[in-house]
């Protein structure tokens, strides 16, 4: 399971609802682009040196999710997909569901616009 960025500030509050939904039994991944949008959210955060601490911790157990040029050709399919269905979501989540497209993985996500992607399926809690 891909978490994003909300999922991953949920799992960092030890939210119940999302550890619920967390697969035990599979691995579960983050990619660059929600580390990148929750260290963004860090930098003006009373909290900022703990929770960036716990974020490296995290990091060093879990898949971390790359760009590559294979997730290009996912992101430019599902960009036009959702041109040609006159729908948008913001950039950053279509490279999240580029990601989970092309690992085959759902994504755990409170944002329901992942929805309008075809082949993507999100897990909300």
């Amino acid at each position: 399971m891909i978490l994003d960025t909300n999922a991953l500030s949920a799992f960092a509050d030890n939210d119940l609802d999302l550890l619920s939904i967390l697969p035990s039994d599979r691995p579960w991944a983050l990619p660059v682009i929600v580390i990148g949008e929750y260290r963004f959210g860090l930098l003006g955060s009373r909290e900022k040196d703990a929770r960036e601490e716990w974020l490296d911790r995290l990091i060093s157990v879990v898949t971390v999710l790359e760009i590559t040029e294979r997730t290009a050709s996912f992101y430019a399919t599902i960009r036009h997909q959702l041109r040609v269905d006159q729908r948008k979501i913001p950039p950053n989540d279509s490279w999240i569901a580029a990601l989970a497209m092309e690992h085959q993985w759902p994504i755990a996500s409170r944002d329901g616009h992942f929805d309008v992607i075809h082949g993507i399926r999100r897990i909300a809690w």
